[in-house]
C-alpha cells in the first residue's frame, strides 16, 4: 500500500504510557510518538537537537541552558514550551507518587537535577554534580502539561493513558500519533499533519502517511507474514538465512547485515556460592581463564547463528560506536593452555575417571543454569559442557524460566554457574548498576558491597570519576581502562553475539538501519515508492 508501513510486533502493549513503562511493548508504539530535548543519532554516535535547538554548559558543568523549538506544537495545536519540560521533570518523574525507572536515571547521589523555565522557550537544568552522560539522557521523552495535569492533581496518572484510552486523548509531539488499537489485532499510526520536522527541501515531513503494526506473538508467524509480502521489515534469526537468501530478488527484499548486536552474551559463576568449596574454585581468575580458553566460540557462531555472528571480548558490543575501544583481548582456543592453568591451580584427574579434582579430592563440577525461553542459550549452554569435558570438568545442565533464574540471581542467589545476557548501555554510566560492587545487580560477587577485590575497587572508581568528565575524549580513555579489567579479571566470560540482519523491502529506498537505532531511527525520511 502507498505511503504505508506494515511491520509485525510479537506482542501487544500494556499501555501508552511510556513514563511508567519497563517493557519495549509500549515503547515499541510511543517511540513514534514523544520526543526528548535531545537525541542520538545511531549512524555517528552524536547526540543531537530534537526539541531543543542548541545548548550551553557553564564552565563547571553544572548549569545547563536549552533553547527550545519555537516551531513545535502538540497533536492538539497547543504550543509546546519550557513549562512542558518543567512539569515532565518536577511534576512526574521527581514525583514520588510516581512509578517511573527514569527517576533512577536523573537522581545524582540522591539528588534531583533542578529545572527550571528561563523564558517560553529557554529552560535550565542546574546539577547537584557534574554529569556527564545528561545530553544522552535528555532523550527521555517530554509529556504535554495541559493534557496530564489533571491526572496528576488527581493521583491517576499512573492509571493515565492505558490500552484503553481514546487515540484523540494521546497527546505527543512526534512525526505520527495513534489512529487506532484493535487488541490482538493491530496498531495504526498516522501522520502528524502538525509535526515540525521539515526537509532540505522545507518539504513537511513524514513523508509516510500511515504505519500499521500486526501483532505477530509467533516468530515462525512472522516470518510466513513477511514471505508472503504482508510485512516490509523482517528481523532474522540465525536459521533465515539460508531460506530467505535465496529468494531476495524474487521477492523484493535485500538483506542488510549491521554487523554485532548491542548488549552482551556471557557465562558466569557464583563467587558467592554456598559451597565453600565451588566458591574457592569461582574466585579464582586462572580458574575462569582456563574454562575462557576452553570454549568453542567459532563453533557457537556457526551452529547457533548460522555463522552471523561476531566473537564478544569486551563488556561493550563493537556496535557501541561511542565506546567501545577494540582493545580488550580475547581467549582463543587453547585446550592444552587451559589444562596446564588448571594442573597449576592443583587440578588433577587423581581417580583415573576422566574428571579433574581439587586437591582435597573434590570432583570439579557445577550446575550450569539459562533460561529455558532461549533457544540460543539454551544450544550455548550444551556446546559450553561438551567443551568442559574435554578438560575435565563435568557440568550438569539445568534449564530454568527466566523470571525465576532472575530470582536466584538477584535475591536468593542460590546459583553456581549461567549463561545469561545484557542488553547494553550506549552510555556505560547506564550500566552502573551491574559493574559497581555495591550495584543491585554486581550478580558475580554478591559480597563484594562489603569486601570488594582490588580490580573491583579500581572499576568503581573509574564509574565514580568518569561520570563527571566532561571531555569525551579522557571519558572514553577511562572507560577503555574498564574494559581491559573487566577482559583481564573475567566476571563474565563472554562469548558470541548475534549479527543483526534485516530484510527489508526495496520500495523504502531511504530506510538506513543502523544495529543501534534499528530500522526506524529516520522513520520521518522514510519514503515508499511504488
Amino acid at each position: 500500500m502507498r505511503d504505508t508501513l506494515v511491520i509485525a510486533a510479537a506482542a501487544e502493549p500494556k499501555s501508552f504510557n511510556e513514563l511508567i513503562a519497563q517493557e519495549t511493548t509500549t515503547t515499541q508504539v510511543t517511540g513514534f510518538l514523544f520526543e526528548g530535548l535531545t537525541r542520538l543519532n545511531t549512524e555517528t554516535g552524536e547526540i543531537e537537537g530534537r526539541l531543543a535547538e542548541s545548548w550551553e554548559a557553564d564552565a563547571e558543568g553544572l548549569l545547563w541552558t536549552f533553547r527550545l523549538r519555537r516551531d513545535v506544537t502538540w497533536f492538539d495545536g497547543r504550543p509546546f514550551t519550557s513549562g512542558d519540560v518543567v512539569f515532565t521533570f518536577r511534576d512526574l518523574i521527581y514525583n514520588p507518587k510516581i512509578i517511573t525507572p527514569a527517576r533512577d536515571v536523573f537522581l545524582l547521589d540522591g539528588k534531583p537535577i533542578e529545572v527550571s523555565a528561563a523564558g517560553p522557550h529557554t529552560v535550565q537544568f542546574r546539577l547537584p554534580k557534574r554529569f556527564a552522560p545528561l545530553l544522552l539522557a535528555l532523550t527521555q521523552s517530554i509529556y504535554p502539561r495541559h493534557a496530564l495535569e489533571k491526572a496528576v492533581a488527581q493521583g491517576s496518572f499512573q492509571s493515565t493513558w492505558g490500552v484503553d484510552t481514546d487515540p484523540e486523548d494521546l497527546i505527543g509531539t512526534g512525526p505520527f500519533k495513534l489512529a487506532r488499537y484493535r487488541p490482538g489485532e493491530r496498531i495504526e499510526l498516522v501522520r502528524n499533519e502538525r509535526y515540525w520536522g521539515r526537509d532540505r527541501e522545507g518539504k513537511a515531513l513524514p513523508y509516510l502517511a500511515r504505519i500499521v503494526m500486526i501483532i505477530v506473538p509467533s516468530s515462525d508467524g512472522r516470518l510466513l507474514k513477511f514471505l508472503e509480502g504482508e510485512t516490509d521489515v523482517y528481523q532474522l534469526a540465525g536459521g533465515d538465512f539460508p531460506l530467505l537468501s535465496p529468494r531476495q530478488r524474487q521477492g523484493g527484499f535485500r538483506l542488510t547485515d549491521l554487523g554485532a548486536a548491542p548488549g552482551s552474551n556471557f557465562m558466569a559463576f557464583n563467587q558467592g556460592a554456598a559451597d565453600p568449596v565451588k566458591r574457592q574454585w569461582f574466585r579464582s581468575r586462572v580458574f575462569r581463564e582456563a574454562v575462557a580458553r576452553a570454549l568453542d566460540r567459532d563453533a557457537m557462531i556457526d551452529i547457533v547463528y548460522n555463522g552471523l555472528g561476531e566473537v564478544q571480548c569486551s563488556p561493550l558490543s563493537p556496535a557501541n560506536v561511542v565506546f567501545y575501544s577494540g582493545l580488550p583481548p580475547c581467549y582463543d582456543r587453547d585446550l592444552e593452555a587451559s589444562r596446564q592453568l588448571l594442573e597449576g591451580e592443583g587440578f588433577a584427574d587423581r581417580d583415573g575417571d576422566g574428571w579433574l579434582e581439587d586437591r582435597e579430592g573434590r570432583r570439579v563440577e557445577f550446575l550450569l543454569m539459562t533460561n529455558t525461553e532461549n533457544p540460543d542459550r539454551m544450544q550455548m549452554a550444551g556446546m559450553v559442557r561438551e567443551d568442559l569435558a574435554r578438560i575435565g570438568i563435568q557440568v550438569h545442565l539445568q534449564p530454568i524460566e527466566f523470571n525465576s533464574l532472575v530470582n536466584k540471581l538477584v535475591a536468593t542467589k542460590d546459583w553456581e554457574a549461567l549463561i545469561l545476557g545484557l542488553t547494553g548501555e550506549v552510555d556505560p554510566h547506564f550500566g552502573v548498576n551491574v559493574w559497581k560492587s555495591s550495584g543491585s545487580l554486581h550478580f558475580w560477587n554478591p559480597e563484594a558491597k562489603d569486601s570488594p577485590s582490588e580490580w573491583e575497587r579500581k572499576v568503581d572508581l573509574i564509574f565514580e570519576e568518569a561520570v563527571g568528565v566532561l571531555d569525551p575524549r579522557e571519558r572514553r580513555a577511562r572507560y577503555e581502562e574498564w574494559q581491559l579489567i573487566a577482559a583481564r579479571e573475567l566476571p563474565m566470560i563472554y562469548t558470541v553475539l548475534p549479527k543483526v540482519v534485516y530484510a527489508i523491502r526495496d520500495r523504502f529506498r531511504s530506510l538506513r538501519p543502523t544495529v543501534l537505532g534499528g530500522p526506524f531511527h529516520n522513520i520521518e525520511y522514510l519514503r515508499a515508492e511504488e
